[in-house]
């Protein structure tokens, strides 16, 4: 049987091609440290690929498994001259998850393991320290009750407290031999009650016990959820590492903790951590006691007067000092460090790369490129693209206690409090008060586009990562938690419940669009600081990519953000967003249920200077840059009245009573509007729409040319199309309406027509449509919709299970699928068989995800589009995607 598990000084782990994949991040660097001369205590890593065998064998180790456990048992027994189990120097072990990537107390330890009424005793004498052996004894019940056995923590922390408080003292360390003793039986005797089986005493069913809980606890709830949120593929599993025990609760000569290498909060080049005296590892980090400082000059900043460790250790703190800057050369990035001082000796018991916030990640990079650790690649390759998100929208302050009332989707980054409102009139009437909402929707619609603009954040009780409220809050930069299951919103009482709680209309609440939560009442926010360390790491970016990064925008305040942010165009100007203000609505609704051309053409005309406007503020803004405008693309039941008011406002425009406008309503209803009368489908049946809006376009080119404003480069995008008749006759369409504005204004316009492959006919198709089309904008929303006949919308009803049961790793809507990948790959073949010097792009929400870039860069596409505040994480991501292609 192949070799599974390794000594941590092996030199088997030298042929390991990824070590972190093979031994987790723990193993490797446990392994590496060792190398490196730093004192590790000894012991194994249990690979990875044992996990996927426990999970394989129904959650069992096998017999192979455990005869290597005994072998790797005798190496640590014979360095460390000590044995397990043993009644006269026993060895104890300490049993710790360590997968791939850092997944910070989301998985299970057990410490002091090989401890039971025999081993207890014999440690009291070895160390002649009877106190230090029965508080070991304790926090193994403890930890292994709870772990391995099932028994909630609380249980043991009660009997506890209930000791000191008999005898009057505050601390655990004020607690002596005898009271350990007492609590010991009170201990196996809670174990027996609760899990109805003995603590055990054999040792190496102990060991068997905690390694299997250890593989179990990577299936945990918490693991599965923080899993989920990273996107850390399940199928990695963890490694287990088996340490000897080093102690740093036997007395006041020994101690243990925590540091990171620089400060992980602001990225400032100091030693940062806590350290606590004569206690273990878990005592630092439940916080049972409070620690001290590491360093004299971050104890005086704090204005605390107990000791820190450069004072009361210091030879320890220097080696520890020495040790830390070891490791930061040899790692090339900010530690995090855990140790334990052992009489006056210290001991390495793990490093791993730090955990950080956006803020100092972007500061430790550039500052490591000053300090020629790392290379500007490196720098640029260091920073995660999606954290760049909470350093471009104002986050909670963290400091604040709050009250977590229900959990959603983290669809729109960012924060922001506000009154809950429920329909978007009221939005933007409290706005016009300058007073602060929340819109609270079951889902949203077009029609919601001024409250959501209005409001300061957007929560809906339905809709995935890429629904309507997802989408639209993310390019305006509005906090959206969508798909909070847990809220019930009764429109009629004008409230929400969750599981405890009732909101009412007009009560305060704060959103947390970063990580879903929603909260009761108003929490303060820290707005960003985009600092000219950030400037300095997208300019490095820049000089990196070759992925041209675009925006979706279709107003000028977005437009204008997205320029500041880097876009060097618009790859998607969706223009059925500009008709959703109260005065072109009615306009909208008149054209639609307008039964003759010439009624229309009325309806139309009112439009078309509206359109011209917003054009022309959007073509300035992007002076020089191209902007791709698509045509009329939604179901036209998105702009239908639904309520009596409406109907009879639309009514009362087109003279006509709200009875007929009734029936025209039912006349145009459709089954599945998705996959109904839109896109180019209108054009064809009403051209006139498309005419209309391809004169307001070229009329405000005319207009600006005249006046000697540099305007954008407009590229027409014709959507929904799927047969080469279709775009051929869009097409033409354009051609002509150009022709002849250009005509009326005596004023030569250059521009391209294309088209949005979005059905997976027009993706194997896509030679055909080349014949016609001088670009593809592949709409990856629409063509994963309509390859997986999934309604982006609907799908969160099902979509965890789907990920539950492993058949989608990621919702596909978040980042492409390979088989819609296949389409896209299929599309740019065929387009460039036929034309050449097709310009390729992609629109969709995936044009924000870093692994979608990756696959439009590979695939060769010429740019991505994405919403404003997600064009610092394109750039990013097409540069990262850049450089580890030649690598």
């Amino acid at each position: 049987m192949k070799k599974l598990i390794l000594n941590f000084k092996s030199k088997e782990t030298k042929k390991i091609k990824n070590p972190k994949n093979f031994l987790g991040g723990k193993g490797a660097n446990l392994s590496e440290m060792g190398k490196m001369g730093l004192p590790v205590p000894p012991g194994f890593t249990i690979s990875t690929e044992v996990c996927k065998l426990f999970y394989k064998e129904k959650k069992r180790l096998g017999k192979k498994i455990i005869e290597q456990i005994k072998k790797e048992l005798k190496v640590v027994e014979k360095d460390v001259s000590k044995k397990f189990g043993d009644n006269k120097n026993p060895l104890l072990l300490s049993v710790r998850s360590g997968a791939r990537v850092s997944m910070p107390g989301m998985m299970d330890t057990i410490l002091n393991l090989g401890l039971n009424d025999k081993t207890v005793e014999a440690l009291s004498k070895k160390t002649s320290n009877g106190r230090f052996a029965k508080d070991s004894y304790r926090r193994f019940i403890q930890m292994y009750g709870n772990v391995v056995m099932g028994v909630e923590s609380y249980h043991f922390e009660e009997l506890i407290e209930n000791y000191k408080l008999t005898k009057g003292v505050l601390l655990d360390t004020d607690l002596d031999e005898n009271d350990w003793d007492g609590l010991i039986d009170d201990f196996k005797k809670t174990v027996k009650e609760k899990s109805g089986k003995d603590f055990p005493q054999d040792v190496f069913d102990q060991l068997l016990g905690a390694v299997s809980a250890v593989f179990l606890s990577w299936e945990s709830n918490r693991a599965k959820v923080y899993r989920k949120l990273n996107q850390i593929p399940s199928e990695w599993g963890t490694a287990v590492n088996v340490q000897s025990m080093v102690f740093g609760n036997m007395g006041n000569d020994c101690a243990t903790g925590v540091v990171f290498t620089r400060n992980p909060s602001d990225g400032s080049n100091d030693i940062y951590g806590e350290y606590l005296i004569n206690a273990q590892g878990e005592d630092v980090v439940a916080g049972t006691r409070t620690p001290q400082y590491i360093t004299k000059k971050a104890r005086k900043s704090a204005g605390v007067d107990a000791l820190s460790m450069e004072e009361s250790m210091p030879k320890v703190y220097k080696e520890l000092d020495k040790i830390l800057t070891k490791l930061e050369k040899h790692y090339k990035d900010m530690q995090d460090v855990e140790f334990t001082v052992e009489n006056q000796k210290l001991w390495m018991l793990q490093t791993r790369s730090g955990k950080r916030t956006s803020k100092s990640a972007v500061k430790i990079a550039v500052d490591m490129v000053k300090e020629k650790l790392i290379s500007k690649k490196e720098a640029v390759l260091r920073i995660d693209p999606n954290s760049l998100d909470t350093l471009l929208h104002p986050t909670l302050d963290e400091k604040t206690k709050i009250n977590v009332i229900a959990n959603g989707l983290p669809a729109s980054p960012g924060a922001s409090s506000g009154k809950v409102v429920f329909d978007s009139d009221e939005a933007e009437r409290l706005n016009d008060m300058m007073q602060d909402t929340i819109l609270v929707r079951v889902e949203t619609s077009p029609e919601d586009i001024h409250g959501m603009h209005a409001a300061k954040g957007i929560l809906t009780a339905r809709g995935g990562m890429t629904s309507h409220a997802a989408v639209v809050a993310r390019g305006m930069g509005r906090p959206c938690v969508s798909g909070s299951s847990e809220i019930e919103i009764n429109y009629d009482e004008k409230i929400f419940k969750t599981a405890d709680q009732t909101v009412k209309e007009g009560d305060v609440i704060t959103i947390d669009g970063s990580t879903g939560r929603v909260i009761l009442g108003n929490v303060p926010t820290v707005q960003p600081e985009i600092s000219g360390d950030f400037s300095k790491l997208m300019s490095w970016a820049d000089s990196f990519r070759k992925l041209k990064v675009r925006t979706n925008s279709e107003t000028p305040l977005d437009t204008k953000t997205a320029r500041e942010f880097g876009a060097e165009g618009i790859g998607l100007c969706r223009t059925e967003h500009m008709f959703f203000d109260e005065e072109r609505i009615l306009s909208v609704r008149e054209m639609i249920l307008s039964k003759t051309k010439e009624d229309r053409a009325k309806a139309l005309d009112k439009l078309l200077p509206h359109q011209k406007k917003d054009f022309m503020e959007i073509f300035k803004i992007m002076s020089g840059l191209p902007v791709t405008v698509r045509l009329l693309d939604p179901p036209l039941h998105e702009f239908l009245p639904r309520t009596e008011k409406e109907i009879g406002e639309v009514a009362s425009v087109v003279n006509l009573p709200a009875k007929e406008i009734e029936n025209r309503i039912n006349e145009l209803h459709e089954q599945n509007p998705m996959l109904g009368h839109r896109g180019c489908r209108l054009g064809i049946s009403f051209p006139e729409i498309y005419e209309m809006q391809c004169r307001a376009i070229f009329e405000a080119l005319c207009e600006l040319k005249k006046n000697k404003i540099k305007s954008a480069f407009p590229e027409i995008m014709i959507p929904l199309v799927s047969t080469e008749m279709e775009i051929r006759l869009m097409k033409e369409l354009v051609i002509n309406t150009a022709k002849n504005v250009q005509n009326e204004n005596k004023v030569k316009i250059d521009f391209l027509v294309g088209t949005m492959i979005e059905l997976p006919r027009a993706a194997i198709k896509a030679r055909d449509i080349a014949k016609h089309a001088e670009f593809f904008s592949f709409g990856t929303n629409d063509l994963t919709q309509t390859t997986f006949g999934i309604s982006r919308d609907d799908s969160g009803k099902f979509l965890n299970d789907y990920i539950e049961n492993k058949i989608f790793s990621i919702d596909p809507f978040v980042s492409i699928d390979d088989g819609v990948g296949d389409l896209v790959k299929i599309a740019v073949e065929q387009g460039k068989k036929e034309n050449k010097t097709i310009k390729l792009g992609i629109c969709g929400e995936h044009g924000g995800d870093p692994k979608s870039i990756e696959f439009c860069s590979k695939a060769g596409l010429n740019y991505v589009s994405c919403s404003p505040y997600r064009v610092p994480v394109a750039r990013l991501a097409a540069a990262q995607s850049e450089i580890q292609k030649k690598n």
